[in-house]
């Protein structure tokens, strides 16, 4: 519902805004602080007819009126003059703003200031002398010279010592610059563009080859073994209308633009070697799609290899909800061989028609804006980036902001390498001209001038270490059930990872069968192996939590659920796994203990001594192991064992602890199936205090 501030409403009813305000009080009970300040629509409304209506009465009721008035003004003069402690000087202070051609009711009882503003300027806004400002900062602790700055918080206590309201600068050059990104762009202006097409799939399944068949070149020639190493962004014309490719190298692009926000992809082209079937990359491919909700249109890829079975596909397609349309269901599905060029014409057909029913329409007459799809530092050239338009034309020297960096456009490339001028809607083109190399992903809008763009780079720049620092809003067991009764979540995502595909399906059916009113429990992702650090981008850019059950995350993909506040459970027990997040869902979660990984070693060497066991030579790779620590097995990301440590020695000497870098020997407790490669997760369990509801 809209809102009007006091004084646009007071300039309607042709009333004063302190009249105003105190009508609200006394009529309607509703309390405002100052004439900025914003009522509903509807309460405005009501206020309108209370007027009219006084209006409508005779002479009689315009005399209770001014009576009512002269009680309201000789009550607010009472207050004023209680308030400053004398009514004559509060008398003298009008006089003096009347001289000035001021109204007593627009008197100023706010300022606004941006983040940071120096003590003199802030003297100068409030019409106090800079002494006096210097000495109430002085009784808050706050030692400041005259030229010195103070931020907000700081001069909205300050402003309360002086009975005025520091408000935030609402003016923000960034917000003005990118305004128009959010509008809604006008029928009329609206054009139809080309669809974005991303081909996805298993390594060696065809994606590229099948591109390279529909493009008539040969990219793959270029490639170093044939393998695609970067995103290609093509366009290609089919009978008359242009299609604009991405190439990637997998999925892990295609999720990783998704965290950053960028979804640029319409339809997805899902490739499958017929030869080969549906692959744990396919599998892989498949979740992320339907995670971030585009049309799938699957290419049987390799018909013309002597053990095709396009049936066995179609077969492998069903188990993820993918059933084929001659079965009945509404995924197209076509055969086609890269090599012969069979069914390429009936696949372009089939992308061109599911476009047409997307109806995808932008505007060209507009400011320009998309998505970086990559960049490079070149060294004759500078800053090389591949954006993709996705709404308006670029042009030759227009002024870009493209994520924390800027730049004016020198020159343009389409993706043959040829000079443009400019680039419309869902056109891929190269850029010279930014100041540094962006992120692929990053957001890129075009601005009035150079400068705009270098005063926002500067902004968003000093803004990136704050809000790095700050906390995220990513889901956790912990705070689930805050984030659901916060209305912040609707749907819990959950990708699971375990040791065998039953121990998945057991789990999935389980957890989805947790939903219930408030909340919707979907798993997004299953398979068998380590969680990896794709699984940790998938979970980032979807919100999901990773439940491992009998598998363990690598390093990397440790480091990257840090850096992006990924929640990781590790479960031994399937019902404990099940029984956490029935409680996180009620709010009932209070883990008594937290595990705390010490560190791990990686086993280099084994000896079987007699009377003894097996003994470990290892390299500590991360942390310390502690003597007496609990310890797990880890072989090829699964826990195979887990018990505690009989030994830890350097060299001959026994130790209590050894770090990462140094060599140690060892033995495990009760288990002697060693074998070189396996790794030692050393943990501790610490307790932790019961939280609070």
């Amino acid at each position: 519902m809209s809102k009007i501030r006091i004084y646009e409403l007071a300039k309607e009813l042709n009333i004063s805004s302190k009249k105003l305000i105190e009508l609200l009080l006394e009529e309607f009970g509703v309390k405002v602080k100052n004439h900025m300040s914003a009522i509903e629509e509807e309460d405005a409304d009501l206020i309108k007819e209370f007027m009219e209506e006084n209006k409508e009465e005779g002479e009689e009721g315009e005399e209770k009126e001014k009576d009512k008035k002269n009680d309201l003004t000789n009550k607010k003069s009472h207050k004023r003059g209680n308030k400053n402690g004398n009514a004559k000087e509060v008398n003298k202070k009008d006089d003096r703003q009347k001289e000035k051609g001021l109204k007593n009711e627009d008197l100023q009882e706010s300022i606004k200031i941006e983040d940071t503003i120096t003590v003199k300027e802030f003297s100068e806004k409030i019409g106090k002398p800079s002494t006096e400002v210097i000495k109430q900062l002085i009784f808050m602790g706050v030692m400041a010279a005259i030229n010195e700055e103070i931020d907000f918080n700081t001069a909205k206590k300050l402003g309360e010592k002086f009975n005025i309201t520091v408000l935030r600068e609402e003016k923000d050059i960034d917000k003005e610059a990118v305004e128009q990104e959010d509008e809604e762009d006008e029928d009329t202006n609206l054009e139809k563009r080309p669809p974005i097409i991303t081909v996805m799939g298993h390594v060696d399944h065809g994606k590229t080859s099948l591109l390279d068949a529909i493009r008539k070149s040969h990219v793959t020639a270029t490639e170093a073994g044939g393998i695609t190493q970067h995103i290609g962004a093509y366009t290609v014309n089919i009978n008359g209308e242009k299609i604009t490719f991405l190439d990637t190298p997998g999925h892990e692009a295609f999720t990783a633009m998704r965290a950053r926000g960028a979804q640029i992809t319409d339809i997805v082209i899902l490739v499958v070697a017929a030869d080969d079937g549906i692959m744990p990359q396919t599998a892989e491919a498949i979740n992320h799609c339907k995670a971030a909700d585009v049309p799938i249109v699957v290419a049987i890829n390799k018909i013309d290899r002597p053990g095709a079975n396009v049936d066995k596909v179609k077969q492998g397609l069903t188990d993820y909800d993918l059933i084929p349309e001659d079965w009945g269901g509404n995924t197209i599905c076509i055969p086609v061989s890269a090599h012969t060029k069979e069914g390429i014409d009936t696949l372009l057909e089939m992308v061109l028609l599911t476009a047409e029913m997307l109806e995808l329409k932008a505007n060209p007459h507009r400011n320009a804006k998309g998505t970086v799809i990559e960049a490079k530092l070149d060294k004759g050239r500078g800053a090389v980036a591949t954006l993709l338009v996705q709404n308006g034309t670029l042009h030759i020297g227009d002024s870009v902001i493209v994520g924390n960096t800027y730049g004016r456009i020198r020159a343009m490339f389409d993706d043959k390498g040829k000079k443009i001028k400019s680039a419309g809607p869902s056109i891929p083109v190269e850029i010279l001209g930014l100041s540094e190399v962006p992120a692929a992903g990053d957001r890129f809008h075009q601005v009035k001038d150079e400068k705009t763009a270098r005063d926002i780079a500067g902004k968003r720049k000093q803004k990136v270490r704050e809000e790095y620092l700050q906390s995220t809003h990513k889901v956790s067991l912990e705070n689930l059930y805050s984030q659901i009764k916060e209305g912040k979540v609707k749907e819990l995502n959950v990708i699971v990872k375990a040791d065998v595909q039953g121990s998945i399906e057991a789990l999935k059916q389980s957890l989805q069968k947790l939903s219930n009113e408030e909340v919707k429990v979907r798993v997004i992702h299953g398979a068998v192996g380590a969680i990896t650090e794709t699984d940790v981008t998938l979970a980032a850019a979807s919100n999901a939590i990773i439940i491992g059950f009998n598998v363990r995350p690598d390093i990397n993909a440790q480091n990257a659920a840090e850096k992006e506040s990924v929640d990781i459970k590790t479960y031994r027990v399937i019902y404990d796994a099940i029984e956490d997040i029935k409680a996180a869902m009620v709010g009932m979660l209070e883990p008594d203990y937290k595990e705390v990984i010490l560190g791990k070693a990686e086993i280099r060497q084994t000896y079987k001594i007699s009377n003894v066991g097996t003994i470990a030579g290892c390299y500590v790779v991360q942390g310390k192991v502690v003597r007496n620590s609990k310890v797990r097995i880890i072989r090829d990301g699964i826990v195979i064992f887990e018990s505690e440590l009989a030994s830890l020695k350097r060299f001959k000497d026994d130790v209590k602890e050894v770090a990462e870098g140094y060599e140690c020997g060892l033995s495990i407790d009760k288990f002697n199936d060693i074998k070189e490669g396996d790794i030692v997760e050393a943990y501790a369990m610490e307790e932790v205090k019961k939280k609070q509801l």
